[in-house]
């Protein structure tokens, strides 16, 4: 048959549908043709499954608030998205924050005497009790930050007391001294929520009877990160936050955006998660990297690094709860 004989609505018809599928705006499946091959390697994608640049993003975020970005810790693609993100946010002229989960509250002023010039970077370590990945990770940040005279918070609640609230629950916070108290959120709210129903599934090992002190430390987290980032945001209200913290205290709304939300309805929250496989409804926009490899594939081997991790771990000392 040539073309000539064939029928003209038929060709018209054809030509609608390919054109309408062409110019769809909601594809069936993600577009994730990108070449994430390496650990440094990362693809930034809407909540849609629309592959976004950058730069792109960049200006959807002009009137954000709030920009959580979670990280699966010790991610090379991730701590480099993140570096990517706050140097091209320090070349607006709105004024940059940079919080951090890695640093609790008792630290801020080490914090501050490092940006100042006022000690060296191993002073930070020691006395800011920075994380045993600070310099590959965290130093590009901090050091960015350092560089733009950017504010950094010490968003997170001391590590001593979360884990005295994990042993002997939230009333633990009733017998602190005034100023130690001040390092948590005033408000820490146990009642069901989907972030509770969420952490309490999450729970394989430990005793029952264990897990609400569990979640309470992990509330603490969260509550504190959130009050730290309300009140900077409070005293700076031209200040965009950038804060950086594990994909759990941030994916989905919950955790910490809940936190915030709870605080301040107001603000405007922006959401990055990383993920191994982009999807078509996330809550959050998709930083789509390599997925860190499978730390046990043997049972048995997983049950010795579990024996062996609570025979290393030392007993909190939560005296002031005597």
């Amino acid at each position: 048959m040539s073309f000539k004989s064939f029928n003209k609505p038929l060709i018209i018809l054809l030509t609608t549908v390919l054109f309408t599928a062409g110019c769809s705006s909601k594809p069936d499946t993600p577009n994730t043709q990108d070449d994430i091959i390496t650990f440094f390697d990362y693809q930034l994608y809407t909540p849609r499954g629309q592959k976004i640049q950058l730069s792109q993003w960049i200006k959807n975020t002009s009137q954000a608030d709030v920009i959580l970005i979670g990280e699966w810790h010790t991610h090379a693609g991730i701590h480099r998205f993140q570096a990517d993100v706050l140097k091209l946010l320090i070349q607006s002229t709105q004024p940059i924050a940079l919080s951090m989960e890695q640093f609790s509250r008792d630290t801020q002023s080490i914090i501050d005497d490092y940006l100042q010039g006022s000690i060296g970077e191993q002073t930070l370590i020691s006395q800011g009790n920075a994380w045993p990945n600070y310099e590959s990770d965290y130093r590009p940040l901090v050091e960015l930050a350092k560089h733009a005279d950017m504010d950094v918070i010490a968003a997170n609640a001391p590590k001593s007391i979360v884990r005295c609230i994990a042993k002997d629950g939230l009333k633990y916070l009733d017998v602190l001294p005034p100023e130690e108290r001040a390092y948590v959120a005033s408000e820490i709210d146990l009642g069901d929520s989907t972030y509770k129903e969420k952490f309490m599934t999450s729970m394989h090992h430990g005793e029952p009877s264990q897990h609400l002190n569990m979640y309470a430390s992990q509330l603490t987290w969260d509550a504190t990160m959130a009050e730290s980032i309300v009140n900077y945001k409070h005293t700076h209200p031209n200040a965009k936050i950038v804060h950086i913290a594990g994909k759990f205290h941030t994916e989905g709304g919950l955790g910490i955006a809940a936190q915030i939300k709870q605080i301040d309805p107001t603000l405007n929250i922006i959401i990055v998660t990383p993920v191994g496989t982009i999807t078509t409804d996330s809550h959050d926009y998709q930083l789509h990297v390599l997925t860190p490899p499978i730390r046990y594939i043997k049972p048995e081997n997983q049950r010795i690094a579990f024996a062996q991790l609570f025979k290393n771990r030392k007993e909190p000392n939560c005296s002031n709860n005597e």
